[in-house]
């Protein structure tokens, strides 16, 4: 069975799908994966309507899942990096690496916790075989 490979993003209002696409490809690289292997792209809920996050999916050809709070919250006490502004704006220690592992699943891991770009954030999640 193939492992799933989640990419968590947060980003700012209006961050460009280029920014977004881009980070993306470089926390892949860096968690040592290809593009292929990855499954999707998920960030929370509350980013719905995030036209960059679409155009980001598209042009990487996987699917942009919305992740809701709840899942989010559940994989909060896995996550590596706590931001404390992040924490008093979203409740969570951070909104890229809570989508990645709520994305990949309960048991999922982080390959690459969070980077950051100007705009946006990204952290990638394996599911454990």
């Amino acid at each position: 069975m193939r492992s799933l490979v989640a990419a968590g993003l947060g980003c700012r209002k209006g961050c460009s799908a280029e920014e977004i696409a881009d980070l993306v490809r470089l926390a892949l690289t860096e968690a040592g994966l290809d593009l292929s292997a990855l499954s999707g792209l998920f960030a929370p809920a509350f980013k719905q309507g995030e036209a960059g996050l679409v155009q980001a999916a598209v042009s990487l050809g996987v699917p942009l899942v919305l992740v809701p709070q709840a899942a989010l919250e559940a994989a909060e006490p896995r996550v590596l990096t706590r931001s404390e502004r992040v924490v008093a704006l979203t409740g969570l220690g951070s909104v890229a690496e809570t989508a990645a592992l709520a994305g990949a699943g309960p048991d999922s891991i982080l390959k690459r916790a969070r980077i950051a770009s100007a705009n946006a954030t990204c952290a990638i999640a394996v599911s454990k075989d």
